[in-house]
């Protein structure tokens, strides 16, 4: 018997076993199950294949189930992917399903690099969400055709490339980040689906994860955590050079020797049984043939943009959410040396060593995935081969992570900090690893904190050691990029609400009511504001000097924060109590705008490409000899304007006392702006003139705003006259600019099917 009559053999015993199946009722789906396994298995002999080495391990069949494909496909005891049956009718490509169920389920299972569609006459292969080659429609119909049913000659071809697939291993950390965002994605959607259907035991791990980690996390916070942990989990694994195949518990149990709080969280994540299926087994296999030097190839910033390039596949909401936008390295580096120039100058602390003094702590309260902190590491490194050649090193870099901390509240963001800083010191042959914390800056630093059993006691362990070093350890230099957020208001946890008999801090920067400025205190409540809070409290108030401790700590060195940021209160009039009180607590302020266009300027000028509002770096410093009633002296400075790269080379010639920098003024509530020259700088304020500060009309809707009433006119008369309700709500509120997009692009469609 030939090849073609074989396979026409099998297609034929399929079609019979199929028709009778279908003819006892039932689900149409559960019914093609048994013919389909048959088939699998006489075509894959037909590939090469020795008899029982595939093997389709049928799923649970339950219709809230959207993450479970009817079959899972082993080769050799190997997963290589997955097959999803549909009724009779609906056919093989899920992009033209119109059933929600259907199309909710899609939408998950295109994270699969190897899954083949079919409902019993079509048959098609999808990796990644596209279609490989073109779906195969049978000859017949398998509910009427029996033993007459036929394939065309590409049916082979196309079982024979979804039984030859293995893992393509990512060529570099963008490849990387997309093939891992797509399989988190798909885990947090199976760990949502099963905290729906009340899997107990993942329910009381995320009992347990709100207590340990994040009490405010809901199933959807707790899938996304639990996604990330294990997701950076496996790749630390992989960096570690483990091989996943030989089941997590191992990995896991390895990973947590390191001492790392992903290896801890990967132990508590794996250490039960959760009925977890395709989701973490797809992600261990693919993830399995990750070569980690071949994707760093040695680069130093292969990792930079990791977390970033990340986010835009698994969740780019999330990622405007947390305001997850890195700094690039050059304006890093010049923020680093700008401290370490503070630090270094005899006029001000006069530290020899710089950020390398074992008197110098330094923390960034929002770290990303590490920039600034391995940026600090080696400045270190460099100063000290420089000042006490290069076998001093090692030594010099283990004694500085030793007081160098991070905090970061996202998994994912937190385990590229620890996979590059422990690269880092591996590299620098130095031993330890800098205190890297998943914590909530801004939160209660005075909390108990329950110290739980078993593995348990090691993540509550680390967020009492972060919680320790926030509320004791003095801190010299604050230095970051932190997030930024509108309308954060109740999202500054302690630093916004206080506790207990502490008050809240961010209460001391709300100008008071005889200001005359109330309605703009609005503008404090955004995240970079309560981060701002945060370092002040630490540096000037709780850090070095301690003066809120019990009993009070004498002050013997003082500090700097170092941040870049949107220049919202650089100016705004709602931020007078916050310039009045660094003025008072530091003695130098220097200020460098970073976006001398504007606001919303061309992309290839922006520091960060990503955000239109104008930013602008800012290092304010208190040397020990500030006096509190001297207001503390502004310098101002603005880079030229042009191309992001020329600003990076500008900023690599700024030094605290080169030239270029510009006096503001040194009332207390001042802007931090340059003093205005010439003849503008006589005229009078507005504000003394008008004598009113509020923010003016507030109509919520530009189109009642024109400079003539011509143009009102018009407006109001389109409005009016327009009897379409949908286009006459977009008419109304213009500023509702997505929605209008989604409408628009709805609309366009109904004209174009009705054409």
């Amino acid at each position: 018997m030939t090849q073609a009559e074989r396979i026409k053999k099998a297609v034929g015993e399929f079609g019979d076993a199929a028709r009778a199946k279908l003819n006892q009722g039932g689900q149409p789906e559960d019914q093609l199950r048994n013919p389909i396994e048959q088939l699998f298995a006489a075509l894959s002999a037909e590939c090469g294949h020795t008899t029982g080495a595939i093997v389709l391990v049928g799923e649970k069949s339950l219709s809230d189930l959207r993450t479970r494909p009817d079959f899972a496909v082993q080769c050799r005891k190997a997963l290589i992917g997955f097959v999803e049956v549909k009724a009779p009718g609906k056919g093989a490509d899920p992009r033209k399903f119109r059933d929600k169920h259907d199309k909710d389920q899609w939408d998950k299972l295109k994270a699969l690099p190897n899954l083949i569609y079919t409902d019993g006459n079509a048959f098609s292969l999808w990796r990644n969400g596209g279609l490989i080659g073109e779906v195969v429609k049978l000859d017949g119909d398998v509910e009427t055709s029996g033993n007459q049913l036929g394939a065309p000659q590409s049916l082979l071809p196309l079982i024979d490339d979804f039984l030859s697939w293995h893992p393509i291993p990512p060529k570099g950390p963008k490849e990387l980040a997309s093939t891992a965002a797509r399989l988190c994605r798909f885990l947090r959607d199976e760990v949502i689906e099963q905290l729906g259907i009340r899997n107990a035991k993942l329910s009381d791990l995320k009992e347990d994860w709100k207590a340990l980690l994040f009490p405010d996390a809901d199933d959807a916070k707790f899938a996304d955590g639990y996604a990330q942990a294990i997701t950076f989990g496996l790749l630390m694994a992989k960096s570690r050079k483990l091989t996943l195949a030989d089941g997590l518990d191992g990995v896991a149990k390895a990973l947590g020797k390191t001492d790392t709080l992903i290896g801890t969280a990967l132990r508590l994540l794996t250490e039960q049984d959760l009925s977890l299926g395709p989701s973490l087994d797809t992600m261990v296999r693919v993830l399995d043939v990750v070569d980690w030097d071949v994707i760093a190839k040695g680069d130093p910033e292969a990792w930079l943009y990791f977390y970033e390039d990340f986010l835009e596949i698994y969740d780019n909401r999330l990622r405007k959410l947390t305001g997850s936008y890195y700094t690039p390295p050059q304006v890093v580096q010049a923020m680093v040396r700008l401290c370490d120039e503070a630090l270094r100058s005899s006029k001000r602390f006069g530290i020899a060593q710089g950020l390398a003094s074992n008197q110098v702590h330094v923390a960034d309260p929002a770290m990303g995935s590490g920039t600034y902190l391995l940026a600090i590491l080696r400045a270190i490194a460099k100063s000290v081969e420089k000042d006490e050649g290069a076998g001093a090193v090692p030594g010099a870099i283990s004694s500085a992570a030793k007081r160098i901390y991070g905090f970061e509240l996202q998994f994912g963001a937190y385990a590229v900090a620890e996979l590059r800083l422990l690269a880092e010191m591996i590299a620098l042959e130095a031993e330890g690893t800098p205190g890297l914390f998943v914590t909530d800056t801004l939160s209660d630093p005075y909390a108990d904190i329950e110290a739980g059993t078993g593995i348990y006691k090691e993540i509550s362990k680390s967020r009492a050691e972060a919680n320790k070093i926030k509320r004791e350890q003095p801190i010299t230099v604050v230095i970051g990029n932190p997030p930024y957020k509108e309308k954060a208001k109740g999202k500054g946890s302690w630093i916004e609400n206080g506790s207990g008999n502490k008050a809240a801090p961010f209460k001391d920067w709300i100008p008071p009511a005889a200001w005359k400025v109330s309605a703009h205190a609005k503008h404090l409540r955004n995240l970079y504001i309560y981060f701002w809070r945060w370092a002040a409290w630490k540096v000037f108030e709780q850090g070095s000097g301690a003066r809120d401790r019990e009993p009070p700590v004498e002050e013997t060195l003082s500090g700097m924060v170092c941040y870049i940021t949107v220049t919202g209160y650089l100016n705004g009039p709602g931020f007078q109590k916050m310039r009045e009180s660094l003025r008072r607590q530091c003695d130098e302020i220097w200020v460098i705008d970073c976006s001398p266009e504007g606001h919303q300027p061309e992309v290839s000028t922006r520091i960060f490409q990503g955000v239109q509002h104008p930013v602008c770096i800012v290092l304010a410093s208190r040397s020990p000899a500030s006096d509190p009633n001297i207001s503390a002296k502004v310098r101002f400075r603005a880079l030229a304007k042009g191309r992001r790269e020329e600003k990076f080379d500008q900023l690599e010639g700024i030094a605290l006392d080169s030239k270029g920098w510009r006096d503001c003024l040194a009332d207390w509530r001042a802007p931090f702006l340059p003093i205005a020259e010439g003849a503008w700088g006589s005229f009078a304020s507005l504000d003394t003139i008008v004598g009113y500060s509020g923010p003016g009309v507030t109509a919520g809707r530009t189109w009642v705003i024109a400079s003539d009433a011509s143009t009102l006119e018009r407006r109001w008369h389109t409005l009016l006259s327009e009897s379409d309700p949908t286009r006459k709500e977009l008419l109304f509120h213009p500023t509702m600019r997505r929605t209008r997009r989604q409408v628009n692009t709805r609309l366009r469609v109904d004209t174009s099917e009705k054409s």
